[in-house]
């Protein structure tokens, strides 16, 4: 089955999660035919694209292989070449590393270095990684029917069975890096939620997934639920009162944690946007989990931030360690800008927050450093789709009480 999403190639630092839910749930718009009837014709790039953007755009001396300069790569059409180069990249534990190009045409010796290092454990699912190969596998087992992409993808699933913690949360990396913030429970980039797209497409029956036996699913059910009840318990009830959730969580004691020096332990908007779409995607949904979409309603619409609008400038042109930079983003008052809400905000003052790569906070983007002022985002609208979403949610599973009615 074909995608209805073109590949956008400069949108490579940001794949979305509502993309990999399209890749996941791909299916859907054949839903009314026979299982028998069902397509796959190609596998898309689009969920793949912050792979793709990464190691074309980021020079990274951990990788195996870099880029060649012509960029050859298979068409989304050339599923058996695709998915041979997905299983040549998949680790001897079932995950995979980040930030390759896994639709690249490679050449026998780039080919050769990869084989040759299976035994590694940098695997993850940061950057829509383990959880996204493994979708494109089931698609590559439905439309050619060979065994080793069926033999992948059900490693693939043991690889997130095992990395799961009890309490339900995900690592960012498995293997656990012992003392690295990649040990935490991770929502940042889509990686937890990735993963509970991928399990409840299983669940629910999608039909690229029809080869996964009654057993197997048992144990993916019982992960999916320790998975919801962890993002239940991790909703920051903030002083008594419930808003959202942060990036990453210790994976202990399920307090919200940092993660890169310039990531603090805030209520993250723009991940909790993500959690509260899959939420209210939820068919029946308990108590519990409408109670956690009413308290993040509530806190995205006290959370909205009036007449700003960020805009991008140019700049003359600076070489950092990190990137090559020809642009800077500077707030300005607007009176006609949409509402508009920061990344991250303070626990306990709930100020909008910033910080730079010494992790020293600050209160306005213009004391950001310009490195990271341009090359990280900030500010983002992502929590208007909640609000937009919830009339009509609302209506149906909490008809009595309409935590917008001003």
């Amino acid at each position: 089955m074909k995608l209805l999403i073109s590949r956008n190639t400069t949108y490579y630092f940001a794949v979305s999660i509502t993309l990999i839910a399209l890749f996941l749930f791909s299916g859907n718009s054949s839903a009314q035919k026979p299982k028998e009837e069902q397509k796959f014709t190609t596998i898309d790039y689009a969920p793949f694209a912050d792979n793709t953007g990464h190691w074309y755009m980021i020079a990274d001396k951990h990788n195996l292989i870099n880029a060649l300069p012509d960029k050859p790569r298979y068409k989304p059409t050339e599923i058996t070449s695709i998915a041979d180069n997905l299983l040549l990249f998949q680790k001897d534990n079932g995950g995979w590393p980040k930030n390759y190009d896994f639709f690249a045409i490679l050449t026998p010796e780039q080919a050769t270095i990869v084989k040759a290092a299976k035994g590694e454990t940098n695997t993850t699912f940061d950057n829509g990684n383990t959880y996204t190969q493994i979708a494109a596998l089931a698609i590559a087992y439905q439309a050619t029917k060979i065994e080793k992409y069926k033999t992948g993808c059900i490693k693939g699933l043991g690889f997130i069975l095992q990395s799961q913690y009890k309490n339900g949360g995900w690592p960012q990396y498995y293997p656990i890096e012992k003392n690295n913030y990649s040990s935490h429970i991770t929502f940042n980039d889509g990686a937890m939620m990735g993963i509970m797209e991928l399990l409840r497409a299983i669940l629910d029956g999608q039909p690229q997934y029809s080869f996964i036996d009654s057993k197997l699913r048992s144990k993916l059910q019982v992960s999916y639920n320790k998975g919801l009840d962890c993002i239940l318990k991790t909703q920051i009830n903030d002083a008594g009162k419930p808003t959202a959730w942060c990036q990453q969580y210790d994976e202990v004691t399920l307090q919200p944690a940092w993660a890169r020096k310039f990531e603090p332990a805030s209520i993250c908007n723009k991940e909790s946007s993500e959690i509260v779409l899959f939420l209210m995607s939820i068919d029946h949904p308990s108590k519990e989990i409408i109670d956690a979409v009413q308290n993040a309603v509530t806190w995205f619409d006290e959370s909205i931030i009036h007449n700003t609008r960020v805009k991008t400038v140019q700049a003359p042109k600076t070489l950092t360690p990190y990137k090559v930079s020809s642009t800077d983003k500077v707030v300005v008052n607007d009176s006609t800008a949409p509402a508009i809400w920061t990344r991250y905000y303070e626990l306990k003052t709930h100020r909008p927050m910033f910080c730079n790569r010494d992790s020293k906070i600050v209160y306005s983007l213009a004391e950001v450093a310009r490195e990271r002022r341009d090359g990280y985002g900030w500010y983002n609208y992502e929590p208007q789709k909640i609000l937009n979403k919830y009339p009509k949610w609302q209506k149906k599973w909490a008809p009595e009480n309409d935590v917008l009615k001003k």
